[in-house]
């Protein structure tokens, strides 16, 4: 492990694992659709830790963010089983849209893509 890396990410990177595994195996409410969680950013005094998540499918994102939400509590005294921290960070969830935005554009580019006449008219000068 690199020296330079600050506790903090290293803090991060566990929760982030550690959660990845109790909202598959421990939460199980039917509501929850496939759960990601893509990042975890622990405040430095390890008081807060902001979960961002995606969701499949994306339309159950709100829903699913008050579901977590609800259950911090809970997955926070799990975490605090498996974190060798002094102090287990307060979970707060959020939704991370930027896969969504990600597909959106790569969509939107191939739909591009796959329209090549408007692009030979424009090379021929028409």
């Amino acid at each position: 492990m690199d020296v330079h890396f600050k506790r903090t990410d290293r803090v991060a990177e566990q929760i982030q694992k550690s959660l990845a595994m109790l909202i598959q195996k421990s939460l199980k409410d039917p509501r929850l659709g496939m759960i990601t969680v893509n990042e975890v950013r622990v405040t430095k005094d390890l008081a807060y830790a902001d979960v961002y998540f995606s969701v499949f499918p994306d339309e159950h994102a709100k829903q699913t963010e008050l579901l977590l939400s609800n259950a911090s509590s809970f997955l926070r005294k799990q975490l605090a089983l498996e974190l060798s921290t002094r102090i287990t960070p307060k979970l707060r969830f959020r939704f991370d849209a930027s896969l969504a935005q990600g597909e959106k554009i790569t969509r939107a580019l191939m739909e591009g893509r796959q329209s090549p006449s408007s692009l030979e008219d424009d090379e021929l000068g028409v």
